[in-house]
């Protein structure tokens, strides 16, 4: 309905502000579309598998423009090694953010099998990165975009045919939809509204993690549940605002629980306190505003160490 109301919106009125009204309200439309294609990959939403597949694709793919087939790779890959800065996918955004000095020393991602190099453009960037945290998000749209289509090029996908016809599909809709607008200066505003507006998901993606303890090497199973507990931040929030948040807001308790249905993750939320607090794990919560003052404050930390190596060493230690 939300889909609807934004494109005839967008056909029907001549009015700049209403425009960027309803290039705002799409952003809204692809953060509700991501929700549900976290629910439909973790949990069938729908009747069966394959009309659960349709859900995925259509909200993922033809809605909102992302490879739901990369995104499960990837999500899967994050619950099994959460906070591991080898392994997390979720940790790995060099050259413009750093959550952990290790990545200084070049570590190797076992994810993209590849060498995540610091070098001076990225140190550079990282120096910065506390103040170019919001503005990036604004445009993270773009590296997910990037990432279905290298994925798809590159990997074997299940129903890879079925993905890169939704992806078309998205691609057709989308700029259709903004060529439609009376002139350039508009069509690049609604753009601009609906990708920024998704920066309330991607800083939701990373509040629950970005700030928390991390480590390097492979998950074990061993300490599988101590590492899970001690990488991870739930959002407080009242119970009204949990549509805003997706499930996200309970992050412990999802990750203990991937499959369960986010509309139960509340209830079952006094009985993982009572369990951490039997086993004497932590379960760190905070505001959303404080989440957000944690995680600028974590990566101002390492931005200024980042900037640190760019002094020169004194002679007398040389």
């Amino acid at each position: 309905m939300l889909f609807t109301v934004c494109v005839y919106g967008a056909l029907s009125s001549e009015s700049c502000l209403v425009h960027l009204v309803y290039g705002g309200l799409m952003g809204f439309v692809w953060i509700q579309c991501g929700w549900l294609g976290h629910d439909s990959g973790h949990y069938l939403i729908m009747i069966d598998r394959k009309v659960n597949l349709l859900a995925q694709i259509l909200t993922g793919n033809c809605l909102a423009g992302i490879s739901i087939g990369w995104w499960k790779r990837n999500h899967t890959t994050h619950h099994i090694a959460v906070n591991s800065l080898e392994y997390d996918p979720n940790l790995q955004h060099m050259p413009v953010f750093v959550v952990s000095s290790k990545f200084f020393d070049s570590i190797t991602s076992k994810y993209y099998e590849r060498k995540l190099k610091f070098d001076t453009l990225t140190r550079f960037l990282v120096s910065y990165q506390h103040f170019t945290y919001y503005l990036v998000m604004c445009l993270a749209r773009l590296n997910l975009f990037a990432q279905s289509f290298v994925l798809l090029s590159n990997k074997p996908v299940p129903n890879r045919g079925e993905e890169i016809l939704g992806l078309l599909v998205f691609w057709i809709w989308y700029p259709l939809l903004v060529s439609c607008l009376p002139n350039w200066g508009e069509r690049v505003m609604f753009v601009l509204a609906s990708f920024s507006v998704t920066v309330i998901q991607h800083v939701q993606l990373t509040l629950n993690h970005f700030s928390t303890s991390v480590y390097v090497g492979e998950p074990r199973v061993n300490d599988c549940l101590e590492k899970q507990m001690n990488g991870m931040l739930n959002i407080t929030c009242s119970e009204f605002m949990d549509w805003f948040h997706g499930g996200l807001q309970f992050q412990i308790e999802h990750h203990l629980f991937p499959r369960l249905p986010r509309c139960h993750l509340r209830k079952i939320s006094p009985f993982v306190k009572d369990l951490c607090k039997k086993h004497g794990l932590p379960y760190d919560s905070a505001s959303f505003y404080k989440a957000n003052e944690m995680t600028v404050a974590t990566l101002r930390a390492m931005a200024l160490q980042a900037h640190d190596l760019t002094k020169p060493v004194p002679k007398n230690l040389v």
